[in-house]
């Protein structure tokens, strides 16, 4: 077990007894894959989803049972990139297990076997496949399928960002999963996405592939009073106390989103000594240590936006919730230009990823871009 010198993880998944509450979600998404459903989350990003994955992993029904695989495909831009990061992912799940497995791996998955090799100064078996030495992708992913397929146990696949094969270069993509996914036995899904509309539309629209294929779920905050005992006890544990109400004040200033109030009490934590008490008077210390080290980071994406973008990313960024963004109140109060040129910059704008519509509501995607914003502009 990895030494912790701060209990509030913002990075990855350590244990149970560093993850807080999602009983209801841990149960639920058990209980889809081990009755044989494949299921969808959606939530936006940063709000858990890879950490209750991970969590559902970990636990004795799943681990025992099953081989589990993760990949982001967040990154990813063709099917390619998808087959190489599947493949990897799979291969190093397999390679503690021995030479026996990566052989059979490989003796399944034929394509990808001119990468394998032994480091000639440990034995160990390494994965020496760049995405030019995958020829023909599909191939190497019926292959892929093959292995899940031929698996001495079942095995779950969980795929976080899928929206992205939307993007690829290859625009048959969705129909050629769908299809892999459902003649496979062996393996269960679990298909994850920060894009609601875009997900939404995959899985709820008849005209396509994997329509009324899933199981959907949604993730949203962890209550309150979850997430108040969760960083009392982590405090009480390592001989600090914390502020009730100082616990409520960062919670509500980002709307119970998980990674921001974890990251913030993250840094509260440091800010305490032990014996001490974490009170509101380190609230705005905390959060302006976390905006001087994102601060680089958020001026160069702000610098490389056309002005009316940066205007528009500013008035979001001030009013928090914008509605009637193209109304003529919005544009006089925040000094825009015109209604068309507005349409023009938030289309942009979430093309990048830096807005996100809920309806005809717009909030900076960023909670921390979007604090740095009201304090900077």
């Amino acid at each position: 077990m990895a030494i912790v010198n701060n209990p509030f993880i913002v990075g990855g998944y350590l244990s149970p007894h560093y993850f807080c509450d999602r009983e209801v979600e841990t149960e639920q998404l058990i209980r889809n894959i081990t009755n044989g459903r494949n299921v969808v989350i959606i939530s936006v990003r940063r709000m858990g989803k890879t950490g209750l994955i991970r969590h559902c992993f970990y636990q004795d029904e799943i681990k025992e049972h099953y081989y589990t695989f993760f990949i982001d495909i967040y990154a990813t831009a063709s099917l390619r990139e998808f087959v190489f990061a599947l493949g990897k992912e799979i291969f190093e799940k397999l390679k503690p297990k021995g030479i026996k497995f990566i052989e059979r791996f490989f003796s399944v998955i034929s394509s990808l076997r001119a990468g394998f090799k032994l480091d000639s100064v440990t034995g160990e078996p390494t994965f020496d496949i760049g995405l030019g030495d995958i020829h023909t992708a599909e191939t190497t992913l019926d292959e892929i399928f093959a292995y899940l397929e031929q698996a001495d146990k079942p095995c779950i696949v969980a795929i976080d960002e899928f929206q992205q094969i939307g993007n690829y270069t290859e625009k048959n993509v969705e129909a050629i999963l769908r299809t892999k996914v459902q003649h496979c036995q062996n393996a269960r899904f679990i298909f994850a996405g920060s894009q609601k509309h875009i997900m939404m539309n995959m899985f709820n629209s008849p005209a396509r592939p994997f329509y009324q294929s899933v199981n959907m779920m949604q993730l949203k905050s962890i209550p309150l009073t979850a997430y108040r005992a969760f960083v009392e006890r982590l405090f009480l544990e390592n001989k600090k106390r914390i502020e009730e109400e100082l616990i409520d004040e960062v919670y509500n200033f980002f709307e119970g989103h998980t990674w921001y109030v974890q990251l913030m009490f993250n840094e509260l934590y440091i800010l305490t000594g032990k014996g001490e008490v974490c009170d509101r008077s380190l609230q705005s210390i905390a959060l302006t240590n976390i905006l001087q080290m994102q601060d680089f980071t958020y001026q160069e994406i702000f610098s490389r936006l056309p002005e009316k973008q940066k205007e528009v990313l500013i008035a979001i960024g001030k009013e928090q919730k914008a509605t009637g963004v193209t109304s003529g109140k919005f544009i006089k109060k925040y000094k825009l230009s015109t209604p068309s040129s507005v349409q023009a910059a938030l289309k942009g704008l979430l093309e990048k990823n830096l807005v996100s519509q809920e309806q005809n509501q717009y909030e900076i995607a960023d909670k921390l871009l979007g604090v740095w914003l009201q304090k900077n502009y």
